[in-house]
């Protein structure tokens, strides 16, 4: 009886985590987009545009590490810049979601942590909508192969993983150091100028890659390239490091969160 119990007054927190992330979604959505013209597919024309500008620039040099083929490296460009934009969106938003929130938290008993979660959530959405139809459609031309179209889920949800977990560990310490913000972008543009999106890894010299291997970022582009690019069945060693990236930082966000949780409440 007793377990029973327990287990109907879990169903309904996670059925009340579920329909509070539903409506957060909504809502930062529809602030984020209100009197927008394109609405979530302004998350697929900024890559667009700057997959062009880097092909225009870089393209000629680079294109013999992708087969000699220009459309290869625009292809490539591509992939990277939806991860780090994607990431840099997620992170960025999620971090003043816990402050930005103080307010209705202190009048509202409420899970902390669906503030971060709910601007993670909302990415995926316009992710899913916008971009990923455009990656599955690139997929299954290169590989005229579904499998490889449906393992795009994977390092994609490596991606959501890492940003989850970042997500988690940014929002907590934006509670305590009110000037992150200005710190963390120099922390995305260091991970985006390591990170392989307009340049091939093979051009780092050997002494520096181990230095950029600590880039969470870069097995999962390198993962989504070989899935969309190569034409060749999904390579596992790349998926699993994505995926075991993406999980330990996860966890490292989430015991960070859950830790330093119960001092919010005194700084909003």
């Amino acid at each position: 009886m007793t377990v029973s119990l327990k287990d109907n007054l879990n169903w309904l927190r996670v059925r009340r985590y579920w329909e509070l992330l539903q409506v957060l979604v909504s809502r930062n959505l529809k602030v984020r987009y209100r009197g927008s013209f394109l609405g979530v597919y302004w998350s697929l024309l900024n890559p667009l545009i700057m997959t062009g500008l880097y092909t225009a620039i870089f393209g000629a040099a680079f294109a013999t590490y992708y087969g000699n083929s220009i459309l290869n490296y625009m292809l490539a460009a591509f992939t990277g810049l939806v991860v780090i934009n994607f990431f840099s969106a997620s992170t960025m938003q999620a971090l003043s979601s816990v402050v930005a929130n103080g307010s209705l938290l202190n009048k509202i008993r409420l899970p902390v942590s669906i503030f971060p979660v709910s601007m993670i959530a909302a990415n995926v959405f316009q992710f899913a909508v916008g971009v990923f139809p455009l990656l599955a459609v690139m997929t299954f031309i290169n590989s005229k192969s579904l499998v490889n179209v449906l393992a795009l889920v994977f390092p994609i949800l490596a991606l959501i993983l890492v940003c989850t977990g970042i997500g988690f560990l940014v929002s907590a310490l934006y509670v305590f150091f009110r000037d992150l913000p200005y710190f963390y972008e120099l922390v995305v543009f260091v991970l985006w100028i390591s990170s392989p999106v307009f340049y091939p890894a093979a051009i780092v010299p050997k002494v520096v890659q181990p230095f950029l291997g600590l880039n969470p970022l870069s097995p999962i582009i390198e993962s989504l390239r070989q899935i969309t690019l190569s034409g060749l069945p999904p390579d596992l060693g790349l998926v699993w490091g994505a995926l075991l990236s993406g999980i330990i930082i996860l966890l490292l966000g989430w015991t960070c969160f859950q830790l330093w949780r119960h001092q919010f409440m005194d700084l909003l």
